[in-house]
């Protein structure tokens, strides 16, 4: 029986070896790299719930994709308006109990962006009992994935999704919005 018999010298092994971490390096980077990107967009979306839930607008506003606040005129006029709203739901006995974000999708290049949908579950205290709506933001990063800012997707912003963003990447499928659902 013959076998292939090679010999590494000492310089050739360590050559080799090299290569090989090279290689995998560049195999587990975007492993590593994503696993970080989406811990990032969690944290930074639960800041945004939690600003929610807490009635804490400002912060809310700041996390914000910023397109949206100069749409409305500004930081100050959107700020108005959201503590206007959250008033008149507030005196209608409604009110958010609770916000919780949900692990983010799949990662889209659009533009100089990126983009992806982190699910939503918002719990809000009726007069009449309660209710849990299940939606998506839009999670944006003009920074590589360093600092996201967002989007609620409702039927209003959907719509709007070609003017907020030109260069919107149509791979990334947004689910349309669901009712919903009412608990005693």
């Amino acid at each position: 029986m013959r076998g292939i018999a090679f010999t590494l010298q000492p310089d050739n092994l360590i050559m080799s070896m090299k290569h090989i971490y090279k290689i995998l390096f560049l195999l587990i980077l975007p492993l590593s790299l994503l696993a970080q990107d989406t811990t990032v967009v969690k944290q930074q979306a639960n800041v945004l719930a939690q600003a929610l839930a807490k009635g804490d607008y400002k912060t809310l506003i700041d996390h914000t994709y910023p397109r949206i606040a100069e749409m409305m005129g500004g930081k100050d006029k959107m700020l108005a308006l959201v503590d206007t709203s959250m008033a008149k739901l507030k005196s209608q006995g409604i009110t958010v109990e609770n916000a919780g974000i949900g692990s983010p999708g799949k990662f889209y290049k659009a533009g100089t962006e990126i983009h992806c949908l982190v699910p939503q579950t918002l719990r809000l205290k009726l007069p009449n009992g309660h209710a849990t709506a299940h939606s998506y933001l839009l999670a944006i990063s003009s920074d590589g994935g360093k600092n996201w800012s967002f989007v609620d997707l409702n039927k209003d912003t959907i719509s709007a999704i070609p003017q907020i963003f030109p260069n919107f990447n149509p791979d990334l499928k947004i689910p349309d919005p669901t009712p919903p659902v009412m608990e005693p």
